[in-house]
């Protein structure tokens, strides 16, 4: 793969025809160069190898499966390329499953075409955007927004792309609280995702970095939005 189109490169990771052959016919349409992969292995190995955009993976894959496809890549391959995932489950749980695995976003089967289109392209939007070179620190958390380092003490933590994305936003912003409504503009636009989408990522990443911690540092605020504050340092 030479070169990028103008909308984005997109690994499509779908082993039914029936689904990947519209899909893919459809996005080329729109402007995107479409790779394809009909199993996670296959899948695993072209996301290693190639520099694509964003990465639509079935969760219901032959070989390997799309949660672990995801876990390895975010592991092995230290791959930040923002992979949205598809399936036909719907519960909160699984939602959770799969952003703890790495995913970014969560579409369930069936979906409409155009907003499939509408979530890649706010993906590799946000992915995209550039971001200051100043570090941000609240407490003992850092985060290199340059580097994409983020440490709790002398802890390295490993987020998944939207959790970084977040966490940017409320470091830039500490102590403010910031709503839930300007966290989702600023991620994805005006293609919103559900109501369990951005709770689901908060959880894992309060669980990152505040797991085993005696000072928290991500708060919600009932009713207001959330912060990341070092609470234990306010003065009377």
């Amino acid at each position: 793969m030479a070169h990028h189109s103008p909308g984005g490169l997109v690994l499509l990771v779908e082993d039914n025809r029936n689904i990947s052959e519209p899909v893919g016919e459809f996005l080329e349409s729109r402007g995107f160069e479409v790779d394809y992969a009909a199993d996670g292995i296959d899948a695993y190995n072209l996301a290693s190898e190639n520099p694509f955009d964003v990465i639509v993976l079935d969760l219901m894959l032959p070989r390997l499966g799309g949660l672990e496809v995801c876990r390895r890549l975010r592991a092995d391959g230290r791959s930040s390329t923002p992979i949205l995932m598809l399936t036909a489950r719907d519960s909160l749980e699984e939602k959770i499953e799969g952003l703890e695995a790495g995913a970014d976003d969560y579409l369930t089967k069936p979906f409409d075409i155009k907003e499939l289109e509408a979530r890649i392209r706010a993906l590799i939007r946000r992915d995209r955007r550039e971001v200051g070179a100043a570090v941000l620190e609240v407490g003992d958390l850092r985060l290199d927004p340059v580097s994409l380092r983020v440490q709790r003490g002398e802890r390295e933590l490993n987020l998944a792309p939207i959790a970084m994305k977040i966490l940017t936003i409320l470091m830039r912003e500490a102590p403010r609280v910031v709503s839930r409504r300007e966290i989702e503009q600023e991620i994805w636009g005006l293609s919103l995702p559900d109501s369990d989408t951005l709770r689901s990522h908060l959880y894992n990443l309060r669980k990152a970095i505040d797991r085993d911690q005696s000072v928290q540092l991500l708060h919600t605020i009932t009713g207001a939005g959330y912060r990341v504050a070092d609470l234990s340092r306010a003065v009377a």
